[in-house]
């Protein structure tokens, strides 16, 4: 079976389990393991549960964003305790371990912003994990730049299902990239702008 199969295949049964009776501790538990390890995000659960459900939007996204905050903790101890024998094996496995060298040097100076880009962007979170694990990345930072980012990435899609609903499924799953992105530059740009005034 090929690597891109595989993930089919997983992806394929995180949607059927968004629509099981205990779907909200499923959504945590993939929510957990992507920020450290799983390939398939927590919004393609996200999405369809706050449409079949969407007086419990904040609920649901309250439950993710803190199941996705402990699970970078995962990855972060993978990093600080286990690089050698787990991550570099498992950063390998996925194709990251080059973009992860990239990053790397980056975060002596910008950290917190990694961290932050990282979890409201579709970049795989779990390589910031990790690699703010193997460079010992402040605790306190990467846990105050996870919470917000993962934070304001699901409780936007949250409140754009709410006040949408489906039409803006739609546009969220086809745009979903390139809207963080520009939330990301716009944010950066307004305290870039800031330093300035």
């Amino acid at each position: 079976m090929s690597f891109n199969n595989f993930v089919r295949r997983i992806y394929d049964e995180v949607i059927h389990l968004s629509a099981k009776q205990h779907a909200l501790f499923w959504l945590a538990v993939i929510s957990f393991v992507e920020s450290s390890f799983f390939p398939i995000p927590p919004d393609i659960m996200l999405i369809p549960m706050i449409l079949a459900a969407p007086k419990q939007a904040w609920k649901i996204a309250g439950v993710c964003t803190v199941a996705s905050v402990i699970g970078a903790y995962l990855g972060y101890i993978i990093g600080f305790y286990f690089f050698q024998l787990i991550a570099e094996p498992l950063l390998s496995f996925y194709g990251y371990l080059e973009k992860f060298n990239e990053f790397k040097n980056l975060y002596n100076e910008y950290g917190a912003w990694i961290v932050f880009g990282a979890g409201i962007t579709p970049f795989p979170y779990k390589i910031i994990t990790i690699a703010s694990g193997v460079v010992h990345l402040n605790l306190a930072v990467f846990t105050v730049a996870s919470v917000i980012a993962r934070g304001l990435r699901f409780f936007l899609i949250a409140w754009l299902l709410y006040a949408y609903g489906e039409k803006m499924r739609t546009f969220i799953e086809k745009n979903l990239g390139w809207l963080s992105v520009l939330f990301l530059i716009l944010l950066i740009g307004g305290f870039a702008l800031l330093k300035f005034l």
